[in-house]
């Protein structure tokens, strides 16, 4: 028999009476509670209301006293709501703001990843030189400066 089959099932019971109860690793009632990304995964929401419970990392399970710096809040399933649908006026208001952070604001071109904004302030063909796959970034619309 291989150590897994030989093992106790651990007891669900909280750590901490006080405040929110703790669960360790794997102890926690899986048909009551879930992370937010098992409830996203499942398309639901928290649903507006606060987590019920914690649930310990496994490095902190065999260590007891240990503060867990790497917790999870579960959320109640039976309370969670379906997630609200991708409207227009959402999808447009993302992809301005990828827009903004993928734009650079020299040269305007549009690239497919992330400027380094905060460090550079611009692209790196911009900021350094360095050239450009023209398949990375959209170029930008052409103005029109007409005399008349």
């Amino acid at each position: 028999m291989t150590t897994r089959t030989r093992r106790r099932p651990r007891q669900a019971h909280p750590r901490l009476p006080q405040g929110l109860p703790e669960y360790d690793w794997g102890t926690a009632p899986a048909e009551e509670f879930a992370t937010r990304r098992q409830l996203r995964a499942a398309g639901l929401r928290p649903g507006g209301h606060a987590p019920v419970a914690i649930l310990r990392c496994k490095a902190c399970t065999t260590r007891p006293l240990r503060a867990c710096t790497r917790l999870a809040y579960l959320y109640r399933v039976d309370l969670a709501k379906p997630v609200r649908p991708m409207t227009l006026a959402r999808e447009a208001a993302l992809d301005a703001a990828m827009a903004a952070r993928s734009t650079c604001p020299v040269c305007r071109r549009r690239y497919h990843y992330v400027l380094p904004l905060r460090t550079l302030g611009s692209c790196l063909e911009c900021w350094d030189g360095t050239p450009a796959d023209p398949s990375t970034y959209i170029a930008p619309r052409p103005t029109h400066q007409l005399a008349a």
